[in-house]
């Protein structure tokens, strides 16, 4: 399907560029017209891709995060976010609910549960110390783009 719009940034890995990830793929998918739900539901999933990259892939190092997103004409959205960071050993694993790598910073282990039940495909590829690349899929029923 013909793309209709993509975009490419990068920011340094602090928790602070959580909400500008957010920010910034709610303005790219507004001429698709969202309904609240729908933008709610993209935009939860890239907060959680994005805090898995700070917390988990730079482990209180610093890195760069890259995100890149695509619209096609039948209303999809393609959204990945990329990191440089220590990457996953076993993805399988990580992707079950309740697991996580950060227990002392007491955190609950859904990202990925959180991202696949707000997304309509969510693909996670991962090497150790080579990094991490979520890649978010989500429909839109309003194509105006």
């Amino acid at each position: 399907m013909k793309i209709i719009n993509e975009m490419k940034l990068s920011f340094p890995s602090e928790s602070k560029n959580e909400a500008f990830a957010r920010s910034v793929i709610t303005a790219f998918v507004l001429c698709l017209d969202p309904t609240v739900s729908e933008l709610s539901d993209l935009k939860t999933a890239v907060s959680e891709a994005v805090t898995n990259s700070i917390v988990h892939g730079y482990r209180h190092t610093e890195g760069m995060i890259y995100i890149s997103a695509k619209i096609r004409g039948d209303g999809r959205v393609t959204v990945k976010i990329r990191d440089k960071g220590c990457g996953i050993a076993d993805v399988k694993k990580a992707m079950e609910p309740l697991f996580t790598t950060a227990p002392e910073e007491e955190r609950a282990g859904l990202g990925f549960a959180v991202m696949q039940s707000f997304c309509d495909r969510v693909k996670v590829k991962s090497e150790p110390e080579k990094g991490t690349s979520v890649t978010l899929e989500k429909f839109f029923n309003h194509v105006d783009c």
